[in-house]
């Protein structure tokens, strides 16, 4: 089955652009558009998507309101089966791009991305991928490390408690912006072990990929602003 891509632009010269892009792609499909997010969200109740291209600055609902509604519950815990988004943003290190991926997103683009890198990202995310290259990740974040929380106690005790030993390894390394090659190499472990521990530590702390485990990293002390692997 074709990929089904919702945009959310009150832009309505750039939908046409992503329309035109991805129209001409056999495996994706536009499923729906919205002009903000209220629109989006009302939008979703009765349309198929599986991934969303979102605006973050527009009228009424802002694209990262709008994630939060889309991707998490009201305990903040991510919502089985929602839609994945991908943040569209104008400037990199977008303050808005940040809060919208500790709202749940799995990634951001720039607006000017080439069409190659869109396509790319559409299904990179569709398949289960974030698609923000971890060092990009951890760039943005480093940039907006001040505005998150101190940890009140020991760092990361509370989030650590679910995992091995060996999980929490893992763990580690992909809050500091490492592959799964990398990883594998630093631990002497295969790439396919590597993804297997991956997909356990997403699925014991409720995360929904790896920027998400990025994000919860540095907001429990346990990746810190500067930091090199």
């Amino acid at each position: 089955m074709p990929i089904r891509v919702m945009l959310v632009d009150d832009q309505e010269l750039l939908r046409t652009g992503f329309r035109m892009v991805l129209q001409s792609q056999g495996d994706i499909e536009i499923a729906a558009e919205a002009g903000d997010g209220q629109q989006a969200v009302e939008v979703l109740r009765t349309a198929e998507v599986d991934v969303i291209l979102m605006d973050v600055r527009m009228p009424r609902l802002d694209g990262v309101q709008a994630t939060r509604r889309i991707c998490l519950d009201e305990r903040g815990a991510p919502v089985e089966g929602a839609p994945k988004v991908l943040i569209l943003t104008t400037f990199d290190l977008d303050e808005y791009a940040f809060a919208a991926l500790k709202a749940g997103a799995s990634g951001f683009l720039l607006k000017d991305v080439p069409p190659t890198e869109l396509v790319a990202a559409i299904r990179s995310v569709h398949g289960g991928d974030a698609v923000v290259a971890p060092t990009t990740t951890r760039r943005m974040i480093d940039r907006f490390a001040e505005v998150l929380p101190t940890p009140s106690a020991a760092p990361g005790a509370a989030v650590l408690a679910p995992l091995t030993e060996r999980e929490r390894e893992v763990f580690l390394l992909v809050s500091q912006g490492l592959s799964n090659g990398e990883i594998a190499a630093r631990l002497t472990l295969s790439e396919a072990t590597v993804k297997t521990h991956v997909g356990r530590i997403l699925a014991k702390l409720g995360l929904r990929d790896r920027v998400q485990a990025v994000v919860l990293a540095y907001e429990n002390g346990l990746a810190r602003a500067g930091e090199t692997p």
